[in-house]
């Protein structure tokens, strides 16, 4: 079912493996409470993370989970590697080829890249971000805080309120969420939606108030000032004024609601500070999950079946 397939994006994944893999990950989070927090699964694999973009969370959980899983784990530098020489990106690929890479992690600033990577190598390929393309782990460990959260998907309703049209997360949680059958309503100034937006299968609100009344589930984006031109917002103060998510517009949503953030979180643009520290926030719970969900996809891609076994 997942052994030796590439993970593009989470349309690669229908409902039910899906839901495999939020199950999985159950069982994997509780190893993250152990004293000794390793189990020999993936013992003698050999995995690279290929990061040419900068990353603290998705970087630093893929690592946690390729070491809790006893993998052989090598951190590709772009700025220290002979790319810097000249070397092209398909003889970087060769190279590390040769040396046994059971595996890639690939995040880059192009659309694609994760496909161009695959043209060079037999070995596995994750995307770990590509673009404003796709960012399928981030969907999957949302999912999963979701499923942990609210376990039926069929009756909720989830609110993304940010920068949509330059966010991969918004686009793999989008197809996360509609796969799982859960209602998506999107808030944006129209500057900041996809111009495909009606292929999406999503409700447009024009007011985060709207957006946000009844809903389960809201998540705030980022936004994401380095790809984005001038002149799409007049400014971070009024874009907040206007759509930020507030205490007072948190009160719309559902008393047992939650709210999620892929972080980083700029605090005070996207979401005011007090209320990502709220108990209703379960952002710092996502980080865990980001562990918890790579583990067990990283398991499962290697062939794992029954997690009890892995000790």
């Amino acid at each position: 079912m997942f052994k030796g397939k590439d993970v593009i994006d989470v349309d690669c994944f229908n409902r039910e493996e899906m839901l495999h893999i939020f199950q999985t990950a159950k069982n994997f989070k509780e190893i993250l409470t152990r004293p000794i927090k390793k189990v020999p699964a993936l013992r003698g694999k050999r995995i690279c993370n290929l990061f040419f973009e900068p990353s603290t969370r998705t970087r630093i959980s893929f690592e946690i989970a390729e070491k809790t899983l006893s993998a052989d784990v090598t951190n590709f530098s772009a700025s220290t590697s002979s790319l810097k020489k000249g070397e092209s990106f398909k003889d970087t690929i060769l190279t590390l080829s040769a040396m046994g890479i059971d595996m890639y992690v690939i995040r880059h600033s192009e659309p694609g890249a994760p496909l161009m990577l695959k043209r060079y190598t037999n070995a596995m390929v994750i995307n770990a971000g590509d673009g404003i393309h796709a960012h399928p782990t981030q969907a999957i460990l949302d999912g999963y805080t979701i499923w942990e959260k609210k376990k039926n998907f069929e009756s909720i309703k989830i609110a993304i309120i940010g920068d949509i049209s330059h966010s991969r997360v918004a686009r793999s949680d989008i197809k996360m969420f509609r796969l799982l059958g859960a209602k998506v309503v999107i808030c944006a100034p129209y500057t900041l939606l996809p111009m495909a937006i009606d292929n999406y299968d999503v409700i447009v609100s024009r007011k985060p108030e709207e957006a946000i009344e009844n809903a389960d589930v809201i998540m705030g984006l980022r936004m994401q000032l380095e790809r984005q031109t001038s002149g799409l917002f007049p400014s971070l103060r009024e874009y907040n004024e206007i759509f930020g998510i507030t205490q007072a517009r948190m009160k719309l949503a559902k008393p047992d609601a939650i709210l999620m953030h892929p972080g980083p979180i700029n605090r005070g643009v996207e979401l005011d500070s007090n209320i990502a520290d709220a108990a209703y926030s379960v952002i710092p719970e996502q980080v865990t999950n980001g562990v918890a969900t790579r583990m067990a996809l990283l398991y499962l891609l290697f062939g794992g079946v029954q997690v009890e076994n892995i000790d």
